[in-house]
């Protein structure tokens, strides 16, 4: 007979309890967003000015306060989509390499000097041609196996003679893995930055070999996003070979010639391989120098503290430039030894601009320039508007929905609309807890929820219908309608749920939130249907005791 012991009784209503308590706030929006903003504010910066101490206060510490973050299609913001010019990283490559490949031939030859050539390739003319073989060999040496994800491949590079030129390249194997980390580099970077800003559930993703797809929700302007992520923030340290104001002057092999960025009309010729490099960077804030103008201060990793210790004690009354993206920000003068792996850059920074350098070093360099190829803003109005149509056509197929079941079910229809509730307040309740992002799609999948929820309760509530012609009794008839509508409700939604799974691993972007709203309606409209429906019905039954029912 039916019968659902108190300690299940107590379960099905706490999970019921605990999902409209995390979902509750997301009808005070505002108000929780503003709360949660104070908190990482006080995080980030130690302390909250007075509206932040009022939006943290608006919102009762001790209740849940995770909210259903909402998609760019939803709140506006920012869309991005830039390639990556991963061949920059090739020619980086070889010039790191040409202090190493030098040694190395000198070694075997004893001359060594760097001609002209491509940006991936490394060309270098020895004095004497005979020993062609010893200097292969000697740079052969560099080379090091290509290590993947499937093992261990081929070497990293390629070195061949002709005449009397060595050419070292990248292998093609060594190619395909620079591009994979180059990519890899730059989401991680742009993620970086983007979660400094203190935006909400940003898209950053690849799409094919090198283009990047970023959507930030709730920022400006896509100029905004695009002044945050397209700056490269490259950081070297060079040493300086001379000074001059002609910008056409020839810098000399080994040579790069960079415009001052404080100074216009000067120019530094600097020699091109950075003694020290902002990958080595470990820390960076904004600070000011010693006569009180904003300034940035660094420190080094070990590796590039000693890099910098040694060459400032060795190069005492010698200029040490400061790049930044391919301009002299600084060129101070060595006063003596630099120990330790700090220092501080200054230039003709406002507060703001050292402020911003900072989260951009801190963020760490692009490994390479990025194209915008397609630019979108979304505007907060076009969100609102997003919303306002969502909200309406939930309410209407939720009211049709109620109707019909309450018109074709009477009290058993009530029950399953009270049902109804709890799930999609269930469903709000998940997605805050998880983090999800709701979309224009994922309202879609909400609706489209709303109306499968009832399904599994026509299938029992039909199946009552005949029972009531065959069983002993209204009790019987309810028991037999539960047990035997069960296959028909659990074939039914796994397979939608198997479709949902297939959205969400093969597609993207508002494909997802569309599968992630469909999966988790799937799920708490079976819990409700199969659970919270019966016990609902249960708990009737046990009051009123009738004698018959009708359905």
């Amino acid at each position: 007979m039916l019968h659902i012991p108190l300690w299940k009784r107590i379960v099905i209503w706490g999970l019921c309890a605990l999902g409209v308590l995390t979902a509750a706030p997301n009808l005070f929006y505002g108000r929780v967003e503003g709360h949660n903003d104070a908190l990482v504010a006080l995080e980030r910066n130690g302390a909250m000015t007075p509206e932040q101490e009022a939006a943290r206060a608006a919102w009762p510490d001790w209740l849940p306060s995770n909210l259903v973050n909402l998609g760019l299609d939803l709140r506006g913001g920012a869309h991005l989509l830039a390639e990556v010019h991963v061949e920059d990283v090739y020619e980086d490559r070889m010039n790191g390499m040409w202090t190493e490949v030098r040694d190395r031939i000198r070694d075997a030859t004893g001359t060594a000097r760097r001609i002209q050539s491509p940006p991936d390739e490394l060309r270098v003319r020895i004095g004497d041609p005979a020993k062609m073989a010893e200097a292969i060999e000697a740079v052969r040496d560099l080379a090091s196996p290509v290590v993947t994800m499937t093992g261990v491949g081929q070497s990293d590079i390629e070195v061949t003679g002709e005449g009397d030129t060595v050419t070292v390249r990248l292998s093609e194997a060594e190619r395909a893995a620079t591009d994979d980390r180059t990519m890899d580099q730059s989401l991680e970077i742009i993620r970086r930055r983007v979660d400094e800003v203190g935006t909400r559930e940003p898209t950053i993703q690849r799409q094919g070999g090198d283009r990047i797809l970023i959507q930030v929700p709730g920022i400006g302007s896509a100029a905004e996003l695009k002044a945050l992520i397209g700056t490269t923030a490259k950081l070297t340290f060079h040493p300086v070979v001379s000074r001059t104001t002609d910008a056409q002057a020839a810098p000399g092999l080994g040579n790069i010639l960079l415009p001052s960025a404080d100074v216009e009309g000067e120019y530094y010729v600097l020699e091109q391989a950075p003694v020290v490099t902002g990958e080595e960077l470990v820390d960076a804030k904004p600070d000011f120098d010693q006569n009180g103008r904003p300034a940035v201060g660094f420190r080094f990793n070990p590796t590039g503290a000693r890099k910098f210790g040694d060459y400032t004690a060795e190069n005492i009354g010698q200029l040490f430039a400061i790049v930044l993206d391919d301009e002299v920000i600084s060129a101070p003068q060595i006063q003596s030894h630099i120990p330790g792996g700090s220092g501080i850059i200054t230039g003709r920074f406002t507060v703001e601009e050292s402020t911003n350098l900072a989260v951009l070093l801190r963020a760490g360099a692009l490994p390479a320039e990025m194209t915008f190829l397609e630019e979108r803003t979304i505007g907060p109005e076009l969100g609102q508007d997003s919303i306002d149509a969502g909200r309406i056509a939930s309410f209407v197929g939720l009211a049709a929905v109620v109707f019909f079941m309450v018109a074709s079910y009477g009290l058993f229809g009530v029950l399953a609309s009270v049902a109804l509730g709890l799930n999609i307040a269930m469903i709000f309740g998940i997605l805050s807890s998880i983090g999800g992002t709701l979309t224009l799609p994922g309202i879609a999948g909400i609706v489209l929820t709303i109306g499968m929820a009832v399904d599994a309760n026509v299938l029992v509530f039909e199946r009552i219908r005949e029972e009531m012609k065959t069983a002993r009794g209204p009790a019987r008839a309810i028991e037999l309608g539960y047990q035997k509508a069960m296959s028909a409700i659990v074939d039914a939604n796994i397979t939608t749920f198997i479709t949902a799974a297939i959205l969400f691993f093969v597609g993207s972007g508002p494909v997802r939130g569309f599968a992630v709203t469909l999966s988790v309606g799937i799920v708490t409209s079976v819990f409700t249907a199969i659970f919270v429906t019966r016990l609902m019905v249960v708990t009737w039954f046990e009051h009123k005791r009738p004698k018959t029912i009708t359905v």
